[in-house]
Formats: C-alpha cells, sequence, structure tokens
C-alpha cells in the first residue's frame, strides 16, 4: 500500500525562534497589533509505501527520530493517509 506522510516540526516552545519574532515585529509595525507570538516551522510531504498503516506509520516516526527532527530543539506530529 502507499501513504502519504504530512509532516509538522517546530521548535520546542522554550527555545527562541529568531525568525518568528521577525515576523511578528514586522506584522505589529504594519499594524496587525493583534498576532503575537509568530512561531516558524517546517512542513515535509512524502509518499512511501508500506505493508500496513501500523508499518508505514513506524518509518514515518523513524525518519523524523533519525533525521528530519533535532529532538533537542523540535517537537513533531504527522498525519498518515492511503492514497
Amino acid at each position: 500500500m502507499k501513504f502519504k506522510a504530512e509532516i509538522n516540526i517546530m521548535t520546542q516552545e522554550q527555545i527562541l525562534d529568531p525568525q518568528g519574532k521577525v515576523v511578528t515585529q514586522s506584522l505589529n509595525s504594519m499594524g496587525m497589533n493583534t498576532i503575537e507570538n509568530v512561531r516558524i516551522g517546517k512542513h515535509i510531504e512524502f509518499i512511501l509505501e508500506a505493508q500496513s498503516e501500523e508499518e508505514a506509520h513506524n518509518l514515518v516516526d523513524d525518519s523524523c527520530k533519525k533525521l528530519l527532527a533535532n529532538l533537542i530543539m523540535e517537537n513533531y506530529s504527522f498525519v498518515l493517509s492511503a492514497i
């Protein structure tokens, strides 16, 4: 079976996000004063083949833990959908 993985990776809340801070300040200087605490992350998508949804879940989880996310500074979540 083929699956599509959609992964979101975000810096942990306690870690400074300099890009998010700049975007927040820029939006505020444009008059959008109700926007605060912008955080910038990564969105990754890929297609994979697996025998079951459980196997696909494990493959995506392993790829996040071993390569895609820095677990010291980042959290990740993902959604799998059969295609």
